[in-house]
């Protein structure tokens, strides 16, 4: 995948904003909603520092560090599925988007860690 697709794919992050923003004001949507606020629109942030890596260490993480976020986001949009806070439907694009995200960037740490290894 191309450095390009890969940095627009990364738009996940306002895609967040919009369901946070789309979240009830109660207490017990707005402290996951919160949560998932910080760790999904960190994800971009961490490819976009991956980017300007000083070594291929760096890189690998500063990448590994998007995908702990990615691995959180799953987590809190499961949790206001099961709450019921948010429907499947509206949650299920999103869910989709981060393990893409995840299954690419997993392979973009192998290959990395293999370049090393050379």
């Amino acid at each position: 995948m191309a450095p390009v697709d890969l940095e627009t794919r990364t738009d996940f992050a306002l895609r967040i904003i919009k369901l946070f923003a789309a979240l009830p004001k109660t207490t017990e949507a707005q402290v996951p909603g919160k949560q998932l606020l910080r760790c999904g629109t960190s994800a971009g942030a961490h490819y976009r520092e991956a980017k300007r890596a000083k070594s291929t260490l760096d890189f690998i993480d500063k990448i590994e560090g998007a995908l702990q976020e990615l691995d959180e986001s799953c987590y809190w949009l499961t949790l206001l599925e099961r709450s019921e806070i948010m429907s499947a439907r509206r949650l299920r694009p999103l869910q989709i988007e981060a393990s893409e995200l995840i299954k690419i960037f997993v392979t973009v740490v192998k290959r990395a860690k293999e370049k090393l290894k050379k």
